[in-house]
């Protein structure tokens, strides 16, 4: 027979385990309440169109613009639906990998509302430049959100890695291009600032562009635009000859467009034929580069931004 004083220690014993085991489970349903507070929580996102409420983390994307495919695959995500590229189709060979078996839903210019539909997602992620009267549709389908621009990569990043809780690999590719950024300029020494022209043939004319994708990377890499490329306009299409003289830089980095390809070849002789082309100091020495047109241009993401990089260490003869 156990003494009272021996049995009350026991039970003593007996309920501090049980406390002990109490406390472990509500710490346990405390920790996963904590777990899933973020997938459950509501945010409002500001953006080009306005705010729109987004419930957890969205699992079911679609992008309607070729920066946010590109920025999509940057963030570590797989849309479920993404629009054709402008070449290359149906997917840019740089994200086909990545982008396997997702489905095209239309173009940039025209997406389909239908096809958005069937795959029920939980984002939309469009531009305001592009899809501002379908945006009520858009929103009908799903919370949608809308980017002011199409080409400044970093604002595409941002608001994509809000949308999608995202924020910590978005501060990770920042750090990580940050970084290539000075080294690039730390080997590039003091032959920085150079004045760079960016120009692009088409079958009919030429543009050039001036607060663009590629001008914005090239003015954070130190390069400066010349005289008289200052405006904040993307560019402008010129089709007169006489105008070549405008085009003087240091360098000239060169696409063109990848459709109509004899057109535009026998366009950019014509114009690279002229008189007053061969007086461009960029000419004279030698410092024109072909460059390629989705990576400089159309790609417009995170992903194209590095790859454009990448073609600016070979260019210049740098080690990565």
């Amino acid at each position: 027979m156990f003494s009272s004083k021996k049995l009350l220690s026991i039970l003593l014993y007996v309920v501090a385990c049980l406390l002990i085991v109490t406390g472990c489970g509500q710490k346990s349903s405390i920790d996963e309440k904590k777990e899933d507070a973020p997938a459950q929580e509501e945010r409002v996102i500001k953006h080009a169109g306005g705010e729109t409420t987004i419930k957890g983390t969205p699992k079911r994307i679609v992008t309607l613009y070729q920066g946010a495919n590109d920025t999509a695959v940057a963030l570590g995500v797989k849309p479920v639906g993404i629009v054709e590229s402008w070449d290359q189709q149906p997917i840019y060979e740089y994200l086909r990998t990545d982008l396997e078996g997702t489905t095209i839903v239309g173009q940039e210019l025209q997406p389909n509302l239908e096809e958005i539909a069937k795959l029920k997602p939980d984002l939309i992620i469009a531009s305001i430049y592009r899809h501002e009267k379908i945006y009520p549709q858009l929103s009908k389908i799903a919370p949608t959100i809308m980017d002011d621009t199409i080409y400044e990569w970093k604002d595409t990043l941002h608001l994509m890695a809000d949308a999608m809780n995202k924020q910590d690999k978005e501060k990770e590719l920042v750090a990580e291009w940050d970084n290539r950024v000075k080294d690039f300029k730390e080997q590039m020494g003091d032959s920085l600032p150079i004045t760079a022209a960016i120009t692009n043939f088409r079958s009919d004319h030429m543009r050039v562009y001036y607060n663009s994708y590629a001008g914005s990377i090239l003015n954070e890499l130190g390069f400066e635009r010349p005289k008289g490329h200052d405006s904040e306009e993307w560019g402008e299409k010129i089709t007169s000859k006489e105008r070549i003289p405008d085009l003087n830089a240091d360098t000239i980095f060169n696409f063109n467009a990848s459709k109509d390809t004899e057109l535009v070849e026998k366009n950019y002789k014509e114009w690279t034929g002229h008189p007053l082309w061969k007086e461009l100091d960029a000419v004279k020495n030698d410092k024109v580069y072909q460059v390629d047109e989705v990576y400089w241009s159309a790609g417009a993401g995170y992903k194209s931004a590095n790859l454009m990089l990448d073609s600016l260490y070979e260019i210049y003869d740098l080690k990565k």
